[in-house]
């Protein structure tokens, strides 16, 4: 797909991720580690957006993930960052991390993945574990993504922007 196209995908779908949140009154915040910060990009790139994402959280380094976002580190240890408990710890890490006055924020949205041109751990390039934490629960889509290392980490946005309009 054309870089072109694959923004305004992700536009699409962040602006109407945003809506959704803006019809509950709920804020957002990303924990990204595949991503990098693309994912809280594209949601900050919608006018408004200021008005429900809290902020984001780029856990490239697995210690970080321990530190910042409270991921299990006997998880880290046993399975390593790219694992579907990993997704879902981070988003419910990032909930805590974005929180303000006691309060959770309300949704939190992970990745975490592989997007090669290598794989440090033997996992196939293009493997993505999408956690969407809320006040409901915590769900994660896992997928096995095709492309080039620029593909993987756009589609994943786009994945994960769909992840979190399914649960809101």
């Amino acid at each position: 797909m054309p870089p072109e196209r694959a923004l305004s995908i992700q536009h699409a779908g962040a602006e109407d991720v945003l809506r959704a949140l803006a019809s509950r009154g709920w804020s957002i915040a990303t924990a990204e580690s595949l991503t990098g910060g693309l994912l809280a990009a594209a949601l900050v790139a919608v006018p408004g957006a200021s008005s429900h994402v809290r902020g984001g959280v780029v856990a490239y380094a697995t210690d970080l993930k321990h530190s910042i976002l409270g991921v299990d580190e006997a998880l880290l240890e046993a399975h390593g960052p790219v694992h579907p408990d990993v997704a879902a710890q981070m988003a419910e890490g990032v909930r805590r991390v974005a929180g303000r006055d006691g309060m959770l924020a309300d949704v939190g949205l992970s990745t975490t993945g592989i997007a090669g041109p290598a794989s440090p751990d033997g996992q196939p390039v293009g493997t993505v574990h999408i956690g969407v934490s809320t006040p409901s629960g915590t769900t994660v889509t896992s997928l096995r993504l095709l492309g080039t290392r620029a593909e993987i980490r756009a589609d994943t946005v786009t994945h994960a922007l769909e992840a979190a309009l399914a649960r809101l």
